[in-house]
């Protein structure tokens, strides 16, 4: 199948990484964000987090300068909306997505799948769509008790070595994390494998988007 590149090495790509806790981004779409730096894109990237209090806060930022190190320019920014009760916070959420979307003009929006179980990251997708209209936007998926992993329809290959990089950084960055038992390397490179299978990626690993709407030039 003939790949479609979102940037080319030495190109520019202003990223916009939406994620409603710590940690998401690096789950959903960490190894793109690794690989694209990797191939040599100059990587902009703006990376907000929704609920980041205390700790949890610490975590996301260490990890964000970590999984952005080489980018051409990283501005990350935190809040801290009430974990498990964003549809009940949606109009302070919405005022905060909206302010964004004012302030920066992303090529590429890399956020939450728009049926994800979990109902903070169902909004963020929503006003997502309802904030950035002339974006590229590419929703990745969060691996969860609750099994609502989906059909992708866009896949980022991943090479064996950015798979292994995003493996450290998550195991390194997370420790309020390590005693969930979904939360190990072994669902997150299993993940890759079945993403790397399904779009016949040359190291076997990839990492999989759905996309509403995309423009071919």
């Amino acid at each position: 199948m003939k790949g479609l590149s979102l940037a080319t090495p030495g190109e520019r790509l202003n990223v916009l990484c939406l994620g409603a806790h710590s940690d998401d981004i690096e789950i959903g779409a960490g190894g793109a964000l690794l690989e694209w730096i990797a191939r040599g894109v100059k990587v902009e990237a703006t990376w907000c987090v929704f609920s980041a209090p205390g700790q949890r806060g610490e975590e996301a930022e260490t990890s964000a300068r970590s999984f952005l190190q080489g980018a051409a320019s990283a501005r990350i920014e935190l809040q801290q909306f009430r974990d498990g009760y964003f549809p009940v916070e949606r109009e302070p959420i919405k005022e905060w997505m909206q302010d964004l979307s004012r302030r920066f003009t992303p090529d590429v929006v890399l956020t939450h799948k728009s049926d994800d179980a979990h109902q903070d990251h169902r909004l963020v997708s929503e006003l997502t769509w309802n904030a950035f209209r002339d974006q590229v936007v590419l929703e990745y998926e969060i691996p969860k008790w609750d099994g609502d992993l989906g059909r992708p329809n866009v896949y980022v290959p991943l090479t064996a070595a950015t798979l292994a990089k995003k493996l450290e950084l998550l195991e390194l960055h997370f420790a309020t994390q390590h005693g969930k038992d979904w939360f190990d390397p072994e669902t997150f490179q299993g993940l890759a494998r079945l993403r790397g299978m399904e779009c016949r990626a040359p190291e076997r690993y990839a990492e999989g988007f759905v996309a509403r709407k995309i423009l071919l030039a």
